[in-house]
């Protein structure tokens, strides 16, 4: 199953129900958010449950110091008394690293960039910028290139057999079935070839073979062509003008990232402001104050070497906006939850003060 392509598929649906790429991508991110909604109630309390346990643990921690195997029986014995699993928190975070790496490869994809690559939304000017990169304009028939230039094709092709009839033919190993022939020059037309058993075609087929049409990207310049390729003996080849490539600063992304800076450091302090309680051990809450401040920074700028496009940028700030008003939402809740709890545990011991009052009273007027 090819998630990629199912991914684009439901951002094309998308957009055309919100009007723009970048209203789809922002949509699909809260659908997606909503969806483990759940799960992040379990996380939050998951975490709660771990402070308010952290005294108990830490005694038993203690107390078997010299017992490692000792210590880890009794810990598992105090998680299933108390309903407890340490490892709930991490789902949430697990099932979005999918997620995003499946959105990332879309926006990354030919097919993407050749249906809505330059797509602007707001302040963003194409959804498939990366802070740093060359500026090239798809389908103008030419590419846009450096010496370093690398290519690679489509996931299919338009092949010509010599019946002159056209068909749509799977091409393997879509990022190796381009090579370039010869020298890249700036200005003088680049030389493709491209093997004819890449195609996805029995031998008899491919003898047939006369010419194909392939989308072909440029990696560097994220620019998509498509391209007539012709027969020449075993192989396919083609011959296409190019211009230099214009490196180029991309602002617009510059502020994505800062934005994903800010949003990821307001979700995380917002997150231990909801969840500090009294029995949280200081050191614990000094490791998680200065990770507040410390991660957000590494993580934003781990994205100025990683060329991550504007569109899932979008997708992370979207998310951390949501984790936000998702994280305050979901305390008031437990703090509800917690209350109810309380009240019915008082009530409880009204009821037993009341029958030991009552038993008392009873017990003087028979000793009388």
């Amino acid at each position: 199953m090819d998630f990629v392509a199912l991914t684009i598929q439901f951002l094309d649906v998308l957009k055309s129900f919100v009007g723009s790429y970048g209203m789809a991508i922002i949509v699909f991110t809260i659908l997606m958010r909503i969806c483990l909604w759940h799960l992040n109630v379990s996380q939050q309390r998951s975490m709660k449950n771990m402070q308010n346990l952290t005294p108990k643990m830490k005694m038993i921690q203690e107390k078997y110091k010299n017992n490692p195997q000792l210590m880890q029986q009794k810990m598992m014995e105090f998680y299933k008394e108390n309903n407890f699993n340490p490892t709930a928190g991490c789902l949430p975070m697990l099932i979005q690293i999918p997620v995003f790496i499946m959105l990332y490869s879309a926006l990354m994809s030919p097919q993407f960039i050749q249906m809505a690559g330059d797509s602007n939304f707001l302040f963003i000017k194409r959804l498939d910028s990366t802070i740093r990169s060359t500026a090239g304009i798809s389908l103008d028939g030419q590419f846009s290139i450096t010496k370093n230039a690398q290519f690679q094709s489509g996931k299919s092709a338009i092949v010509y057999l010599d019946t002159d009839k056209p068909e749509t033919i799977k091409i393997q190993k879509p990022n190796k079935a381009i090579e370039v022939q010869g020298e890249i020059i700036d200005g003088s037309p680049v030389e493709l070839k491209m093997a004819l058993d890449n195609l996805n075609l029995n031998f008899a087929q491919l003898n047939k073979v006369t010419k194909a049409e392939v989308s072909v990207m440029n990696i560097l310049t994220k620019e998509t062509e498509n391209i007539e390729f012709k027969r020449m003996g075993d192989i396919l080849v083609a011959s296409i003008p190019t211009v230099a490539a214009e490196n180029a600063m991309h602002y617009d992304v510059i502020f994505l990232v800062a934005l994903f800076i800010l949003t990821i450091w307001l979700s995380q302090k917002i997150m231990m402001a909801t969840t500090q309680n009294k029995n949280q051990d200081p050191q614990q809450a000094a490791i998680q104050k200065s990770m507040g401040k410390i991660m957000p920074v590494m993580i934003g700028m781990t994205f100025i070497f990683i060329p991550i496009p504007a569109g899932a940028l979008l997708y992370l700030v979207t998310s951390n906006v949501f984790q936000i008003f998702q994280t305050i939402v979901i305390n008031k809740q437990l703090e509800i939850e917690e209350a109810n709890k309380e009240k019915e545990k008082n009530q409880d011991n009204n009821i037993i003060d009341a029958k030991v009052i009552d038993a008392k009273v009873v017990d003087d007027k028979n000793s009388k």
